[in-house]
């Protein structure tokens, strides 16, 4: 069998670590929104009651191990699950500053936050190769829209996107 190019290694590693991170919260259901119902100067929330305190701790903590577990590295594993919750929390305060209420769909923006911001971060330990960088770019958004159709059949989702 033939080994795999390093941006393929370097894109499933930020993949495992992103999507665990991005997927946690669902699960967790956390109650204290990381806003704390906070208002931008718009008049709107900041973030809103979807952003939870434990979920962002959750998806961090479980992105994190299952990064390290796949790496070996540490920084490698948090970075890109901290990258993750960061970028999620980033698509939010962007919807939020365009009127989009919580569980609507703002397409693309929805599906790339998250992998973005792991992107940004991972690449402070790691060079991220332009292959690895456009693999994840490509693959995540139908993954992203596959995973949340089976979170909405289960009942973990309220919105099929």
């Amino acid at each position: 069998m033939e080994e795999l190019p390093s941006y393929a290694w370097t894109a499933l590693h930020i993949a495992v670590a992103a999507y665990i991170a991005n997927a946690t919260p669902l699960l967790v259901k956390g109650k204290t929104p990381i806003d704390l119902g906070r208002m931008f100067i718009d008049g709107r929330r900041l973030l809103g009651n979807g952003k939870t305190v434990e979920g962002f701790a959750a998806g961090v903590l479980t992105g994190g191990i299952a990064g390290t577990l796949i790496t070996g590295n540490p920084a490698f594993g948090f970075l890109a699950s901290l990258g993750a919750m960061i970028g999620d929390l980033a698509g939010s305060f962007i919807k939020r500053r365009l009127g989009i209420p919580r569980g609507h769909c703002f397409p693309l923006l929805d599906q790339l936050d998250f992998i973005l911001g792991a992107l940004a971060l991972t690449a402070l330990v790691r060079p991220i190769e332009p292959y690895a960088a456009i693999i994840l770019l490509v693959a995540t958004p139908p993954i992203h829209l596959a995973a949340n159709a089976i979170a909405y059949k289960l009942k973990i989702k309220d919105t099929p996107w």
